[in-house]
């Protein structure tokens, strides 16, 4: 199925990648805005893995998703916890509605005006292991990020051609630099016929980008009813505990809370975050199964447990609440069940 092309109109906006800064910012896991879910419309579709080119460049958007799928292999190096990008940004980064990558490499370079600055798309993923992976970033340039840049632009740009029946013209390659600034940048230039075919605005717009809006319930989202919600509907792939499921030694389906999950920076740790995820996407291959009420719960419940530390954090959870914290959606600094949650937290990382 194919997407209205009007709604692909995507304005050339400018800006150039700046180094990323030593120090956080508080919009470093800045909340992307969720849309409206489009009807009556088939979303984006990448082109076939089987699809992608022999050679250097096609080695790269390879490895690129052999790290998108089993980022485990740099546990210890990148990764500080059991979690894979795949768990977040669902069928290997292809699913609209689950922070497709597809969507999201378009929409970068992206000016953030509370620290002033521009990340690229590699800078992006960069945020990305710093907290939802609770780890450490690759450097800039690493092989690593050139990688996940290229699968995610090949993703984009395969499913453009393909789109317009443009099926057999292969997906330009980039220069490493390129790759990792991302598609909203002035030089960004589309193939031969598709360059008059897809107007380059609203960039950052595309049906299935980010998350669907989930409107609020009347009642505010309650961790107690949503304990019940996850033991009916989570548990079963999640484990009781929230650690999730693991099979010879290896984690394979991911934990929600405690020292292997995503830690309290990431966006994820915020309950509309989670609540329009998990109504959208879960239970895994089902979806929109529970009721939008049960949702916003069981968001509140995974997000009322105990977690890694926020890498922000420097010795006073009040304050880094009151830093990076009063305006989102989360229980960071709150009292839950008797504990202020992040005064037992785990450690933001153990990657040297």
């Amino acid at each position: 199925m194919m997407i209205k092309k009007a709604l692909l109109a995507l304005t050339l906006l400018g800006g150039t990648g700046v180094a990323m800064a030593d120090a956080y910012f508080a919009d470093m896991q800045e909340e992307i805005p969720p849309q409206p879910k489009a009807t009556n419309l088939g979303y984006f579709v990448p082109r076939d893995l089987s699809e992608i080119p022999k050679g250097a460049f096609g080695d790269k958007i390879r490895k690129g998703y052999e790290l998108f799928v089993n980022t485990q292999q740099l546990n210890g190096s990148s990764v500080g916890n059991q979690l894979n990008c795949t768990n977040c940004h669902l069928d290997a980064g292809a699913k609209a509605y689950a922070a497709p990558m597809w969507a999201a490499y378009l929409a970068y370079p992206a000016f953030r005006k509370k620290n002033n600055h521009v990340n690229t798309f590699a800078e992006r993923v960069q945020g990305c292991f710093n907290f939802s992976m609770n780890g450490k970033a690759p450097a800039i340039d690493s092989p690593e990020l050139v990688a996940i840049s290229a699968y995610s632009y090949w993703l984009l740009m395969g499913g453009l051609l393909d789109m317009f029946g443009m099926q057999k013209t292969a997906v330009p390659e980039l220069s490493d630099a390129a790759l990792q600034q991302g598609g909203n940048i002035d030089d960004f230039k589309l193939p031969g016929p598709l360059s008059d075919k897809v107007k380059l605005d609203k960039r950052g717009q595309m049906p299935g980008r980010a998350f669907a809006k989930l409107d609020k319930t009347d009642q505010a989202p309650s961790p107690e009813r949503g304990a019940k919600i996850y033991a009916e509907h989570c548990a079963l792939c999640h484990a009781e505990d929230g650690q999730g499921i693991k099979m010879a030694d290896v984690t394979v389906l991911p934990p929600l809370w405690g020292a292997q999950s995503y830690n309290w920076g990431a966006g994820m740790h915020r309950v509309n975050t989670a609540a329009t995820f998990i109504y959208e996407n879960m239970p895994l291959g089902k979806a929109v199964q529970l009721k939008p009420q049960e949702a916003w719960d069981v968001a509140a419940y995974i997000n009322s447990r105990e977690r890694p530390q926020d890498p922000r954090f420097e010795g006073d959870v009040a304050a880094t609440a009151k830093q990076y914290h009063a305006d989102d959606d989360g229980f960071y600094g709150k009292e839950v069940e008797g504990e202020i949650l992040g005064t037992k937290a785990f450690p933001a990382t153990t990657v040297k």
